[in-house]
């Protein structure tokens, strides 16, 4: 799973998507751009609700990667 941060996020924000993965056991990798920083969330994702993380402050979209057959 991705997590992208707004442009507009606050570290903050950003503390807070990190808080709240933690909370619910996932490891995460972050990776800060010029413009953007994005979470790589590590595990098994089938646990969060998107529509939860994308509600969080700063969080501009959650991309699931497909599992591979």
């Amino acid at each position: 799973m991705l997590i992208v941060m707004k442009k507009t996020a606050s570290e903050d924000d950003l503390q807070h998507v990190k808080q709240y993965l933690v909370e619910h056991d996932f490891d995460f990798h972050q990776s800060t751009g010029a413009d953007r920083t994005i979470l790589g969330v590590i595990g098994d994702t089938h646990t969060i609700d998107k529509d939860d993380l994308r509600a969080l402050p700063g969080v501009l979209e959650v991309f699931k990667i497909p599992e591979e057959e």
